[in-house]
């Protein structure tokens, strides 16, 4: 199996410090839409998102290659309707997507972070948690690794869901060439208390704030991908295969925690288990 893009996250920062220096979002990214709603800082190291009546906004990476790691604060005061999200996209009629999607909530209640993933253009493997910080006030660490044994959802170095490779037991597993974007729409019809409780445009524009915009990966030259899974990438070497003891017990910690709600557990939605929650 050949992996066009190998998504990866930086483990420590001793890994962090390895790499280059912060460089300005405009050499990976452009902005894709809303453009009045997109502001820089800090000579294009950071940047601001936003929305209002008028438009959302958002930035997608030059490239179908890359790692996702950002570092994001979210829209803070009544945020209940907006969306922020930052994920994978293949731009293909039947897409894959790998989706981090944080819900907004009425002041003083708290973000909703919602995990998806889309394999051939079939998706509803929602998962939601809560955080144990508020990410309005500073930002964190939002990352994926993605190699294929495996898909790794981090926050600040902490892994929230696992999406393991189930192919041989019929199971899709992402595997075509994503953009990364990083948007902010209005899904009031469905990301507060089920589309319940509406955008409150008095608060308005909602600004959601962006760093750390390196990328780095497998890129594909020339439709060449057999490079990809190498073991010359460090994701892809055999500890990166599943969680280490340590990390299996961040995650069962705070999955008991800080979970919501898992597709996997949806009755209703599902008296038949998807595959994937049953091997």
């Amino acid at each position: 199996m050949y992996f066009y893009i190998k998504l990866v996250c930086l483990f420590g920062l001793f890994l962090l410090g390895a790499l280059a220096k912060d460089i300005p979002y405009d050499v990976n990214y452009n902005i894709i839409f809303g453009n009045q709603h997109v502001v820089s800082f800090n000579q294009g190291r950071e940047l601001q998102i936003s929305m209002d009546q008028s438009s959302g906004s958002g930035i997608g990476s030059k490239e179908n290659y890359g790692s996702v790691h950002m570092k994001i604060k979210l829209p803070n005061r009544d945020s209940a309707g907006v969306v922020i999200a930052f994920y994978l996209h293949s731009n293909t009629n039947n897409n894959d997507e790998i989706d981090f999607e944080f819900l907004g909530n009425r002041e003083g209640k708290p973000y909703s972070l919602q995990t998806n993933m889309f394999v051939n253009g079939g998706g509803n493997r929602e998962q939601r948690v809560h955080l144990w910080f508020d990410p309005t006030a500073e930002f964190h660490n939002y990352k994926i690794m993605w190699n294929e044994h495996q898909i790794v959802f981090y926050v600040d170095n902490i892994p929230i869901r696992v999406f393991k490779n189930n192919e041989n037991i019929g199971v899709g597993y992402p595997k075509q060439p994503m953009q990364l974007l990083a948007t902010i729409w209005d899904g009031d019809g469905w990301a507060t208390d089920g589309g319940l409780t509406k955008t409150n445009w008095s608060f308005a524009p909602f600004k959601a704030y962006f760093q750390d915009f390196k990328i780095g990966g497998c890129p594909i030259i020339n439709s060449n991908t057999n490079n990809c899974n190498s073991q010359g990438y460090w994701w892809n070497q055999r500890k990166y295969w599943r969680l280490s003891s340590s990390q299996r017990k961040l995650y069962d910690e705070y999955r008991v925690n800080y979970k919501t709600y898992d597709y996997c557990d949806d009755m209703i939605r599902y008296p038949t288990p998807p595959l994937e929650c049953v091997s």
